[in-house]
């Protein structure tokens, strides 16, 4: 498959998750889905930490984090099963 296609299907998988509510989603995918999406979009986490750092904020980095070895392709990939998944259900 070529970069090309996976790229399409990494935008048709965001506007699809962009159509869905945060309330139906559990908060672990939420967190899932954010994490693949960050590391597909821009790659490895750089820590910046600020002074408005709070929980919500550190759920997010650590989950970001846990994914960071990942390269932005299987990123992309990851995002895309999860909203497959979904979708099947």
């Amino acid at each position: 498959m070529t970069t090309k296609d996976l790229d399409t299907r990494f935008q048709e998988a965001v506007a699809i998750a962009s159509n869905m509510t945060q309330a139906s989603l559990p908060q672990d995918v939420q967190l899932r889905l954010y994490a693949f999406y960050k590391q597909a979009t821009f790659g490895s986490l750089s820590f910046n930490h600020s002074e408005s750092y709070d929980l919500r904020n550190a759920f997010k980095t650590n989950a970001w984090f846990q994914i960071s070895h990942l390269s932005v392709e299987e990123a992309k990939e990851q995002y895309i099963e999860i909203i497959n998944s979904l979708l099947e259900k």
